[in-house]
C-alpha cells in the first residue's frame, strides 16, 4: 500500500513456468494483491502460481495477450486495487522497479506510468535484437508527432495504472493481440491521462518472451493502424468506439470461461 492506495500487480502468463518464481521473489511488501492469468499455458504456471500464493486465474483457451490483461484488469479491480502495475512473469523486467511506478501514480501526478528501456541505454545493453531497437525508434517517433505527445517508447509491457484510468477506457474494444498494449496508450492520450516514464533495465535471454520477426512486422502495421485510427477519430474522418467514451469497458461481462481460485 503506497499513501492509503491499495496496489495489485497483474502478470498475463502463457509457459511462464521457468521465470515465474524469480519474478514472484522480487515483489516487496508494498503490493497488495498478487494475481497471475494463464492463458492456457501447456506448462505448469498455474500450479506454481497457486504453490507461490499469487491469485491464479485460468482462461480455458489461448486467447491472446489482450484478452488476457483484460481478465487481468477486470480482476484486479474486482479485488479492489486503486494501483495496478503489469508485469510480466518471463522476468526480462525488474519488479524492484514495481514500488517506484506504483509510487508515480500514486503521487496523483501520472495516471500511466511505463517503464521504458531507451532511458538510459538499457535495450541495447540488455541485448534487445538490433532490428527491434531500429523498429522501436522509428514508430515511437511516428507515434510521437501524430499522437502529439514526447514518449521515450510506446512498446514496453512493464507499466502501471490508476484504477481511474482502467476504469475510463474502453479496453474491451481493444485487440486479443500484442497490439493492444499500443491501443491503450493511444486511449490513454485521447482521454487526457497524463503518462509518465522511468529508465528500466531489460533482460533477453532464453526463457524471456518475445516475439520473432513475423509477428514483430505484424505488431508493427497494427501500430500504424492504431495511430491512423486514432488520428481519424480526433479528426472526426471516422469515429470509432476505441476511442469513444460509450466503448465497452473492463467493468462490463465480456467473457465467462475463467477458472477461480482463491
Amino acid at each position: 500500500m503506497i499513501n492509503g492506495k491499495r496496489v495489485a500487480v497483474v502478470m498475463p502468463a502463457y509457459n511462464a513456468e521457468k521465470t515465474l518464481e524469480r519474478t514472484v521473489a522480487e515483489l516487496t511488501d508494498v503490493v497488495d494483491i498478487k494475481i497471475l492469468v494463464d492463458d492456457s499455458s501447456k506448462d505448469r504456471t498455474a500450479e506454481l502460481s497457486r504453490r507461490l500464493g499469487v491469485q491464479t486465474f485460468v482462461h480455458d483457451t489461448n486467447y491472446g495477450y489482450g484478452r488476457n490483461q483484460q481478465t487481468c484488469y477486470r480482476e484486479a479491480l474486482a479485488a479492489g486495487a486503486d494501483i495496478v502495475v503489469m508485469v510480466h512473469p518471463d522476468y526480462q523486467y525488474t519488479p524492484l522497479l514495481v514500488p517506484a511506478m506504483a509510487g508515480m501514480i500514486a503521487s496523483g501526478v501520472y495516471d500511466m506510468v511505463l517503464a521504458s528501456r531507451i532511458l538510459g541505454r538499457g535495450a541495447l545493453k540488455g541485448g534487445m535484437p538490433l532490428y527491434k531497437y531500429v523498429f522501436n525508434r522509428m514508430l515511437t517517433a511516428f507515434q510521437n508527432l501524430f499522437l502529439g505527445v514526447k514518449l521515450s517508447e510506446y512498446h514496453t509491457g512493464f507499466r502501471a495504472f490508476s484504477r481511474e484510468l482502467l476504469e475510463a477506457l474502453p479496453l474491451l474494444e481493444n485487440s486479443d493481440d500484442f497490439v493492444f498494449d499500443n491501443q491503450m496508450i493511444a486511449q490513454a492520450v485521447m482521454f487526457g491521462f497524463e503518462i509518465g516514464e522511468i529508465s528500466c533495465p531489460t533482460k533477453y535471454f532464453e526463457e524471456a518472451s518475445s516475439i520473432n520477426f513475423r509477428r514483430s512486422v505484424k505488431y508493427g502495421l497494427g501500430v500504424l493502424a492504431t495511430t491512423a485510427g486514432f488520428v481519424a477519430h480526433k479528426l472526426r474522418i471516422r469515429r470509432s468506439p476505441r476511442y469513444g467514451a460509450t466503448g465497452r469497458k473492463v467493468s462490463q461481462q465480456y467473457y465467462s470461461g475463467t477458472e477461480r481460485v482463491a
